[in-house]
């Protein structure tokens, strides 16, 4: 059989629909199909294109005997929502136009994005073929959630193009039973919806004899128990509800520490929030900037541990927890510290209309709980002397102070 499958990620790019299309393509292959993807230059999320490629409207390379057609798309970073919007139908333009050259059985197209369906729908309209619908996501219900939109003709029109979409579909895959019972109460047949869960490729997966103990006493996370979100860091992700349960345990069960592993738009809006608050200040001389390897350093965990508050999903106050004691080599010596384990609290910032709110209090007090739990014996906190503000926040945190003045 000739299978044409569209998706807007594919490897080497490492996100969910880029890995399990692969894994779907590359077992096809194995069972003597003959598999086409129809994807765009890996560039997700950071819109960047990844080393060796290039933007064009066709290139072609096999991955373990899939054949991969890479088409022109107007790349984005993953965030904001409109101008993702046109990168999904650049897509969807570009993937409909370079399919009606492939010879297919069969068309499977992936969501999300639901734009990708949109083409599927059309080819199997104009090539005649059956096309396969696979839901990963229900859209635009999940814009609605995330509250990305809420312009309701938009969202009548997206829902109106869904229901075709399902109505036309020779057959429907969705990942959860629940998934089946919403598409069934909006009148899909649902002798036609199958649910096919998410798996694991065991073999990929096997305990191994000995951890990289060089890794764990970097991450601190010797003696340990690790609970690990590996995956994209966006709107749909509800991160906050793990930080939220990471809070309650970690004066509850200390030994267990959370792993957040990837990437998303989060660096970019604490560059902004950065800006906004320094531009802001009347005497900039309380606040040296940051450089570009800082805020880098940021996002490293074994480097520095960073805690934002936010208003819904816009992030509004951050404060940093530095681990490495490079930073106060100078200030270990000044205080005859040097046999001593020290962090340094830094970093305390939170927009104009969200101060005197408790919010640097908050983060503080947390990072002070982060220190303790790492066993640091000091935390060195360096203000301005006349930056009232930034004084009462770290006295705020009821800890013996030592003052010095250098």
């Amino acid at each position: 059989m000739k299978i044409l499958f569209l998706s807007d990620n594919f490897p080497p790019e490492v996100n969910a629909p880029a890995s399990r299309t692969f894994d779907h393509c590359r077992e096809w292959v194995k069972s003597g199909d003959e598999v086409t993807v129809i994807t765009c230059a890996p560039n997700f999320p950071q819109g960047k294109l990844y080393a060796g490629y290039h933007n064009k409207l066709w290139q072609e390379e096999i991955i373990e005997g899939i054949r991969v057609i890479r088409v022109w798309s107007y790349i984005v970073a993953n965030k904001g929502f409109f101008k993702r919007t046109l990168d999904f139908i650049s897509f969807s333009v570009s993937s409909f136009l370079a399919g009606l050259f492939v010879k297919t059985d069969v068309i499977i197209a992936t969501s999300p994005q639901f734009f990708t369906a949109l083409s599927g729908r059309t080819l199997s309209f104009w090539k005649r073929k059956p096309w396969i619908m696979e839901v990963r996501d229900l859209w635009p219900e999940s814009i609605k959630t995330v509250g990305a939109l809420n312009i309701s003709p938009f969202i009548r029109y997206f829902e109106w193009e869904e229901k075709k979409c399902y109505r036309s579909a020779r057959s429907i895959i969705v990942v959860t039973d629940s998934f089946k019972r919403k598409l069934n109460e909006r009148g899909i047949d649902d002798t036609k919806v199958y649910v096919v869960k998410n798996g694991v490729d065991r073999n990929l997966f096997v305990p191994v004899e000995e951890k990289d103990a060089e890794l764990l006493t970097r991450l601190d996370l010797k003696n340990k128990k690790i609970i690990g979100y590996i995956g994209t860091h966006g709107m749909a992700h509800k991160l906050d509800f793990i930080l939220r349960c990471a809070s309650i345990l970690q004066n509850k069960a200390p030994e267990y520490h959370f792993l957040f592993l990837g990437n998303g738009a989060e660096k970019d809006n604490l560059k902004k929030l950065i800006d906004i608050v320094l531009n802001g200040l009347e005497r900039k001389e309380f606040f040296i900037p940051f450089t570009e390897e800082e805020i880098n350093m940021m996002f490293d965990s074994s480097i520095a541990i960073t805690y934002g508050a936010y208003d819904n999903n816009k992030l509004v106050g951050t404060a940093q927890l530095y681990l490495n004691e490079n930073y106060v080599n100078e200030i270990k010596e000044i205080l005859e510290l040097k046999n001593n384990k020290i962090a340094e609290l830094g970093g305390a910032l939170v927009l104009k209309e969200y101060r005197n709110k408790g919010i640097i209090k908050n983060l503080l007090s947390i990072l002070i709980k982060e220190a303790e739990n790492k066993n640091y014996d000091y935390l060195v906190a360096t203000v301005h002397p006349e930056n009232i503000a930034s004084n009462k926040a770290v006295l705020s945190t009821n800890r013996h102070l030592a003052k010095l003045n250098i």
